[in-house]
Protein backbone atom coordinates (compact mmCIF):
# COMPACT_ATOMS: atom_id res chain seq x y z
CA UNK A 1 0.00 0.00 0.00
CA UNK A 2 1.24 3.47 -0.85
CA UNK A 3 1.64 5.47 2.36
CA UNK A 4 2.95 8.85 1.13
CA UNK A 5 0.54 11.58 2.23
CA UNK A 6 -1.29 13.70 -0.31
CA UNK A 7 0.35 16.94 0.84
CA UNK A 8 3.85 15.44 0.70
CA UNK A 9 3.18 14.01 -2.76
CA UNK A 10 1.90 17.40 -3.92
CA UNK A 11 5.00 19.12 -2.56
CA UNK A 12 7.23 16.66 -4.43
CA UNK A 13 5.36 17.28 -7.70
CA UNK A 14 5.63 21.05 -7.22
CA UNK A 15 9.39 20.73 -6.64
CA UNK A 16 9.80 18.64 -9.80
CA UNK A 17 7.75 21.15 -11.82
CA UNK A 18 9.88 24.01 -10.47
CA UNK A 19 13.04 22.07 -11.30
CA UNK A 20 11.79 21.42 -14.81
CA UNK A 21 11.05 25.11 -15.38
CA UNK A 22 14.53 26.04 -14.17
CA UNK A 23 16.08 23.38 -16.38
CA UNK A 24 14.10 24.66 -19.38
CA UNK A 25 15.37 28.19 -18.71
CA UNK A 26 18.92 26.86 -18.39
CA UNK A 27 18.97 25.02 -21.73
CA UNK A 28 17.28 28.00 -23.40
CA UNK A 29 20.18 30.27 -22.44
CA UNK A 30 22.87 27.56 -22.71
CA UNK A 31 21.76 25.17 -25.50
CA UNK A 32 25.22 23.52 -25.69
CA UNK A 33 26.54 23.64 -22.14
CA UNK A 34 29.84 22.16 -21.02
CA UNK A 35 27.91 19.86 -18.68
CA UNK A 36 26.17 18.20 -21.63
CA UNK A 37 29.35 17.97 -23.66
CA UNK A 38 31.37 16.49 -20.79
CA UNK A 39 28.74 13.91 -19.83
CA UNK A 40 28.18 12.84 -23.44
CA UNK A 41 31.93 12.36 -23.81
CA UNK A 42 32.05 10.28 -20.61
CA UNK A 43 29.12 8.05 -21.59
CA UNK A 44 30.40 7.54 -25.14
CA UNK A 45 34.03 7.06 -24.18
CA UNK A 46 33.75 3.27 -23.98
CA UNK A 47 31.97 2.03 -27.10
CA UNK A 48 31.95 -1.11 -29.23
CA UNK A 49 29.55 -2.88 -31.66
CA UNK A 50 28.03 -5.11 -28.96
CA UNK A 51 27.32 -2.15 -26.69
CA UNK A 52 25.82 -0.33 -29.67
CA UNK A 53 23.35 -3.19 -30.15
CA UNK A 54 22.47 -3.31 -26.44
CA UNK A 55 21.82 0.42 -26.28
CA UNK A 56 19.71 0.30 -29.45
CA UNK A 57 17.71 -2.58 -27.97
CA UNK A 58 17.03 -0.60 -24.79
CA UNK A 59 15.70 2.32 -26.85
CA UNK A 60 13.67 0.07 -29.20
CA UNK A 61 10.52 0.16 -27.05
CA UNK A 62 10.40 3.94 -27.36
CA UNK A 63 10.00 4.03 -31.14
CA UNK A 64 6.67 5.64 -32.00
CA UNK A 65 4.82 2.69 -33.52
CA UNK A 66 6.43 0.16 -31.19
CA UNK A 67 5.36 2.14 -28.12
CA UNK A 68 1.82 2.59 -29.45
CA UNK A 69 1.50 -1.13 -30.25
CA UNK A 70 2.90 -2.05 -26.83
CA UNK A 71 0.50 0.23 -24.94
CA UNK A 72 -2.56 -0.86 -26.96
CA UNK A 73 -1.75 -4.57 -26.67
CA UNK A 74 -1.06 -4.28 -22.93
CA UNK A 75 -4.31 -2.37 -22.44
CA UNK A 76 -6.22 -4.98 -24.46
CA UNK A 77 -4.71 -7.77 -22.34
CA UNK A 78 -5.70 -6.01 -19.11
CA UNK A 79 -9.20 -5.54 -20.50
CA UNK A 80 -9.48 -9.24 -21.33
CA UNK A 81 -8.38 -10.02 -17.77
CA UNK A 82 -11.21 -7.74 -16.56
CA UNK A 83 -8.93 -5.01 -15.25
CA UNK A 84 -10.93 -2.25 -16.92
CA UNK A 85 -9.60 0.65 -14.86
CA UNK A 86 -6.00 -0.48 -15.27
CA UNK A 87 -6.53 -0.84 -19.04
CA UNK A 88 -7.83 2.73 -19.23
CA UNK A 89 -4.90 4.18 -17.29
CA UNK A 90 -2.51 2.16 -19.42
CA UNK A 91 -3.94 3.84 -22.53
CA UNK A 92 -3.46 7.24 -20.90
CA UNK A 93 0.32 6.75 -20.99
CA UNK A 94 0.13 7.46 -24.73
CA UNK A 95 -0.64 11.09 -23.87
CA UNK A 96 2.93 11.38 -22.60
CA UNK A 97 4.06 11.44 -26.22
CA UNK A 98 1.76 14.34 -27.08
CA UNK A 99 2.84 16.28 -23.99
CA UNK A 100 6.51 15.77 -24.81
CA UNK A 101 5.98 16.75 -28.44
CA UNK A 102 4.26 19.96 -27.39
CA UNK A 103 7.17 20.89 -25.14
CA UNK A 104 9.68 20.01 -27.86
CA UNK A 105 7.99 22.37 -30.30
CA UNK A 106 7.85 25.16 -27.71
CA UNK A 107 11.49 24.89 -26.61
CA UNK A 108 12.81 23.98 -30.08
CA UNK A 109 16.22 22.69 -29.02
CA UNK A 110 18.44 21.17 -31.70
CA UNK A 111 19.65 17.60 -31.17
CA UNK A 112 23.34 16.73 -30.70
CA UNK A 113 25.27 16.94 -33.97
CA UNK A 114 28.08 14.76 -35.33
CA UNK A 115 30.65 17.51 -34.93
CA UNK A 116 30.05 17.45 -31.15
CA UNK A 117 29.20 13.82 -30.30
CA UNK A 118 29.15 10.34 -31.83
CA UNK A 119 25.69 10.03 -33.38
CA UNK A 120 24.67 6.38 -33.70
CA UNK A 121 20.93 6.94 -33.94
CA UNK A 122 19.54 9.91 -35.85
CA UNK A 123 16.25 10.86 -34.21
CA UNK A 124 13.42 13.08 -35.43
CA UNK A 125 11.95 16.23 -33.94
CA UNK A 126 13.55 18.50 -31.36
CA UNK A 127 15.76 17.39 -28.51
CA UNK A 128 14.28 18.66 -25.23
CA UNK A 129 12.88 16.81 -23.35
CA UNK A 130 13.60 13.18 -24.19
CA UNK A 131 10.39 11.47 -25.32
CA UNK A 132 11.86 8.02 -24.75
CA UNK A 133 12.70 8.74 -21.12
CA UNK A 134 9.34 10.38 -20.42
CA UNK A 135 7.41 7.48 -21.97
CA UNK A 136 9.47 4.79 -20.22
CA UNK A 137 8.78 6.36 -16.83
CA UNK A 138 5.08 6.83 -17.56
CA UNK A 139 4.43 3.37 -19.06
CA UNK A 140 6.91 1.06 -17.33
CA UNK A 141 6.53 3.00 -14.10
CA UNK A 142 2.77 2.53 -14.19
CA UNK A 143 3.14 -1.19 -14.98
CA UNK A 144 5.52 -1.59 -12.04
CA UNK A 145 3.04 0.23 -9.82
CA UNK A 146 0.15 -2.00 -10.92
CA UNK A 147 2.15 -5.16 -10.25
CA UNK A 148 3.29 -3.88 -6.84
CA UNK A 149 0.01 -2.34 -5.70
CA UNK A 150 -2.42 -4.92 -7.10
CA UNK A 151 -0.66 -8.02 -5.78
CA UNK A 152 -2.42 -10.08 -8.46
CA UNK A 153 0.53 -12.29 -9.30
CA UNK A 154 3.01 -14.57 -7.56
CA UNK A 155 5.89 -13.03 -5.63
CA UNK A 156 8.45 -14.35 -8.12
CA UNK A 157 6.61 -12.88 -11.10
CA UNK A 158 6.18 -9.56 -9.33
CA UNK A 159 9.89 -9.31 -8.53
CA UNK A 160 10.82 -10.15 -12.13
CA UNK A 161 8.26 -7.79 -13.69
CA UNK A 162 9.16 -4.86 -11.44
CA UNK A 163 12.87 -5.56 -11.96
CA UNK A 164 12.51 -5.46 -15.75
CA UNK A 165 10.47 -2.24 -15.62
CA UNK A 166 12.94 -0.50 -13.33
CA UNK A 167 15.96 -1.67 -15.33
CA UNK A 168 14.45 -0.16 -18.50
CA UNK A 169 13.56 3.08 -16.71
CA UNK A 170 17.06 3.59 -15.31
CA UNK A 171 18.96 2.41 -18.40
CA UNK A 172 17.09 4.45 -21.02
CA UNK A 173 18.77 7.78 -20.08
CA UNK A 174 22.23 6.24 -20.68
CA UNK A 175 20.99 4.66 -23.91
CA UNK A 176 19.79 7.97 -25.35
CA UNK A 177 23.04 9.76 -24.48
CA UNK A 178 25.20 6.86 -25.68
CA UNK A 179 23.38 6.78 -29.04
CA UNK A 180 23.96 10.51 -29.46
CA UNK A 181 20.24 11.19 -29.67
CA UNK A 182 20.09 13.43 -26.59
CA UNK A 183 22.05 15.56 -24.17
CA UNK A 184 22.11 14.88 -20.44
CA UNK A 185 19.76 17.80 -19.81
CA UNK A 186 17.33 16.32 -22.36
CA UNK A 187 17.06 13.02 -20.50
CA UNK A 188 16.87 14.86 -17.18
CA UNK A 189 13.95 16.88 -18.56
CA UNK A 190 12.33 13.66 -19.79
CA UNK A 191 12.81 12.11 -16.36
CA UNK A 192 11.05 15.08 -14.78
CA UNK A 193 8.11 15.22 -17.20
CA UNK A 194 7.66 11.45 -16.99
CA UNK A 195 7.75 11.54 -13.19
CA UNK A 196 5.19 14.34 -13.04
CA UNK A 197 2.81 12.56 -15.41
CA UNK A 198 3.25 9.21 -13.66
CA UNK A 199 2.50 10.88 -10.30
CA UNK A 200 -0.70 12.35 -11.72
CA UNK A 201 -1.80 8.96 -13.11
CA UNK A 202 -1.07 7.14 -9.86
CA UNK A 203 -2.77 9.81 -7.74
CA UNK A 204 -5.86 9.71 -9.97
CA UNK A 205 -5.92 5.89 -9.91
CA UNK A 206 -5.68 5.72 -6.12
CA UNK A 207 -8.30 8.46 -5.80
CA UNK A 208 -10.74 6.45 -7.92
CA UNK A 209 -10.16 3.34 -5.82
CA UNK A 210 -10.72 5.22 -2.55
CA UNK A 211 -13.88 6.77 -3.97
CA UNK A 212 -15.22 3.35 -4.97
CA UNK A 213 -14.49 1.96 -1.51
CA UNK A 214 -16.40 4.80 0.14
CA UNK A 215 -19.39 4.18 -2.12
CA UNK A 216 -19.29 0.46 -1.32
CA UNK A 217 -19.26 1.16 2.42
CA UNK A 218 -22.19 3.53 2.09
CA UNK A 219 -24.20 0.94 0.16
CA UNK A 220 -23.71 -1.77 2.78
Amino acid sequence: MITIGKKRALHIIILIVAGFLLLTAFITFFPSSWIDLELSEEVQEEHNPILDIIMKAISWFGQTWISIAMVVSTSATLLLLRFKREAFYCLLTLLMGLITYGIKISVNRIRPTENLVRVIEKAKYQSFPSGHVGFYIAFFGLMAFFVYYGKWFTRTFRIMAIGICLSLIFSIPFSRIYLGAHWFTDVLGGFMTGSIYLSILVASYLGKIQSDRKIQKQNR
